[in-house]
């Protein structure tokens, strides 16, 4: 029994160390703030408000990632967007479609749920969405797009100035990004969202939990 409990027992204190080693230079673990519509609306459909997801920051984000990063002026408000472009690229977004250089996304599919609700920030009335499957940059990930009742941001056209990155939230109806604010600098996108642990109903919500993010 004794040394049982001794493996045990420094298998406890290995693990530990392996975490808190991790959490020091790759991961933090962190909930999405329910007490912002915007940042909550933005996120849709890919995350949800009180979603506690696990962020990676031992490699430097890129096209296609969906990252933290701080708003410019407001460094303790955190945005939740997409990488779209980078210096030099030209970013073009309509009221149909974003593209890079000329290149629209492709768009794969329907999502597995076709439709979904989201709150409007605005008015706090719940609206229907479509959900969209699209690539960007060979990363697979869900668009929330703009029903035809609804009527979507203003079409815009940016140059992505020297280390800078162009920000789009999943949400294409209620964004908070780049649009919102401007480029950001690359340096102050440290982390990507790697993984859903689980939504704010815990981990009974089984299709919302343990999942990976792209």
């Amino acid at each position: 029994m004794r040394p049982l409990l001794r493996f045990l027992f420094w298998t406890a204190v290995a693990l530990g160390s392996v975490v808190g080693i991790l959490r020091l230079v790759a991961l933090r673990w962190w909930t999405i703030p329910e007490d912002d519509p915007w940042l909550q609306a933005s996120v849709t459909p890919t995350l949800r408000g009180g979603d506690t997801v696990l962020l990676w920051r031992a490699t430097k984000p890129g096209v296609g990632d969906l990252v933290v990063c701080p708003e410019p002026g407001a460094p303790d408000h955190m945005v939740v967007a997409r990488i779209v472009g980078e210096a030099g690229d030209k970013v073009r977004l309509t009221r149909t479609e974003l593209l890079v250089n000329d290149r629209p996304e492709r768009s794969e599919r329907s999502c597995p749920s076709r439709t979904f609700e989201v709150s409007d920030p605005r008015t706090s009335e719940t609206v229907e969405q479509r959900c969209q499957t699209v690539v960007l940059e060979g990363v697979l990930h869900m668009r929330g797009d703009a029903t035809k009742a609804a009527l979507p941001p203003l079409d815009q056209e940016v140059e992505v100035a020297e280390g800078d990155v162009f920000l789009v939230s999943d949400n294409r109806l209620f964004p908070y990004d780049s649009r919102d604010f401007g480029p950001v600098p690359h340096s102050s996108c440290r982390e990507s969202v790697m993984f859903r642990l689980w939504s704010k109903a815990g981990l009974r919500d089984q299709e919302n939990r343990l999942m990976f993010v792209q």
